[in-house]
């Protein structure tokens, strides 16, 4: 599944925390490069630790657990902390896919890289370039959301950034572990989640369809979850 969600940071502190970041210590990007893409990749990255990160983290990590469409669509088990990256003119991301598993170096941690997301703090109109293709099923479609959007699809995805030619990209991304590993049982739970929610504002909670419906979509998860 590919999804776009809106407003994850209202676009006034999505563009207020670009200006927080961009003030701090910028590093090379291939700090968190795995092998098979540290070649590709032509950017640079805030540091995983420090003050101006972990701030940046707390109010992302805060943002999305709030966010009732990004919990649906996910259902995370662990969401790795967020990072965030800058493109000027000339860098890029080349094609790649990411690494099934991740290491955070801080905590110890290691996740199952079922999802990755690219938050937005950067207006399209500010950059020329930039865009977040994903190939395969989805026929190489291209993205460049407004500040404060984010796009969650697969970790299974082959995808790039372009190079950026005019202005500055800046974004936070990450990477999750689902409760749910299968993908297709994932995008079929979030569908009957919004039928569920649908049906709910239509009908009330306390109808007969809507409690049917919202039991069976209890009961999927616990089938299917490896929580």
């Amino acid at each position: 599944m590919l999804l776009a969600i809106p407003e994850v940071l209202a676009r006034e502190e999505a563009l207020a925390l670009r200006e927080q970041i961009l003030s701090a210590e910028w590093v090379d990007g291939n700090v968190t490069s795995g092998s098979g893409s540290a070649g590709a990749k032509r950017n640079r990255q805030l540091p995983e630790t420090g003050a101006a990160t972990q701030q940046a983290q707390e109010q992302v990590s805060a943002a999305l657990m709030g966010n009732a469409q990004f919990l649906a669509a996910a259902l995370p088990h662990t969401v790795f902390p967020p990072l965030f990256n800058r493109y000027g003119g000339g860098e890029k991301f080349d094609l790649h896919v990411d690494n099934a598993i991740r290491f955070h170096g801080p905590t110890g941690a290691r996740i199952r890289t079922d999802l990755s997301a690219t938050l937005f703090l950067t207006d399209p109109d500010e950059y020329d370039g930039g865009e977040l293709e994903i190939e395969g099923s989805f026929g190489g479609a291209r993205h460049k959301l407004p500040a404060g959007h984010m796009l969650l699809y697969p970790s299974t995805s082959l995808h790039r950034v372009s190079e950026v030619t005019r202005g500055e990209r800046v974004s936070c991304f990450f990477w999750l572990q689902s409760l749910v590993a299968d993908h297709a049982a994932r995008e079929m739970l979030y569908e009957l989640d919004q039928s569920v929610q649908t049906l709910s504002a239509e009908r009330g909670k306390q109808d007969a369809e809507v409690l049917r419906l919202t039991a069976l979509y209890h009961n999927l998860v616990r089938r299917w979850s490896q929580a």
